[in-house]
């Protein structure tokens, strides 16, 4: 393999002018196994050496400095942290420790690119045209259930006073409902927690859970134009060809980088 097939294959979201998405894939890098070939997570067992590459190559074509590439180490929780001009002057340990057990990131900064990490979870990103912010979360079924796309869009509300019905969204790659089935007590949490069982849930063998469409009907709920919501429609599942997905590769594979920057 030569240097430049090295460069990472991107799946590119149009949201806005002046607004770079997109959505890594596996090819286009130096990983191997499970890993193979591009990932930049650092929290998923991979060799640090080929991260690096990866990573630099990323941003290499993002036209960024490796410390504007901000994605947090994810839990499964709703913790929201904003990246502003006083996380760049933190150490390296205290930008690290900033951004452990996060899930979802926020920032007004231009230049900065954020995201978060999937391999079957719900990545979704959003924008304000208006106010000039931009959001990055990490929603799995656990993340799902506690709603963390309203409290983010909230979040937004609240610290920046971003109007919903300015919104763009995009939902990028995860496991469709087909491929993603779940124990009686997962089904029992989503439909204590308010969800529409009838319009998320089908019963195979067991339990299916429609996680894209909890997440899409969560941005309508909060207000969000159905036109300016994304859905990129791609089961991480059935494309692991192209996709990380740990249901098919083991939790010991590589991740998907899904992130946004404002220029």
């Amino acid at each position: 393999m030569n240097n430049a097939d090295r460069f990472p294959q991107l799946l590119n979201y149009t949201v806005a002018d002046g607004v770079e998405a997109f959505s890594t894939t596996r090819q286009g890098g130096v990983g191997h196994g499970a890993y193979a070939e591009f990932n930049v997570n650092d929290y998923c067992g991979d060799d640090p050496a080929a991260i690096a590459v990866n990573r630099q190559a990323l941003c290499s074509l993002l036209d960024i400095s490796a410390d504007r590439l901000v994605f947090p180490h994810q839990t499964h929780g709703v913790e929201i942290r904003q990246i502003d001009e006083g996380f760049f002057g933190l150490s390296a340990s205290g930008r690290k420790d900033f951004l452990e057990g996060v899930d979802a990131l926020v920032t007004n900064l231009k230049g900065i690119c954020i995201g978060v990490s999937t391999a079957d979870c719900i990545p979704v990103l959003l924008y304000d045209p208006v106010r000039g912010v931009s959001a990055a979360i990490h929603a799995g079924w656990r993340g799902t259930v506690a709603r963390i796309v309203q409290r983010t869009v909230r979040y937004m509300t609240d610290i920046f006073h971003s109007h919903p019905q300015d919104l763009l969204a995009v939902v990028g790659p995860g496991i469709s409902q087909r491929r993603f089935e779940v124990g009686d007590e997962v089904y029992a949490q989503f439909a204590e927690a308010g969800f529409e069982m009838d319009d998320i849930a089908r019963r195979y063998d067991k339990w299916h859970i429609d996680l894209p469409l909890c997440n899409h009907s969560q941005l309508l709920e909060s207000g969000l134009t159905d036109s300016h919501i994304h859905d990129c429609a791609i089961c991480t599942y059935d494309h692991v060809d192209r996709f990380f997905s740990a249901r098919r590769l083991g939790i010991r594979s590589g991740r998907i980088l899904t992130a946004i920057i404002m220029r």
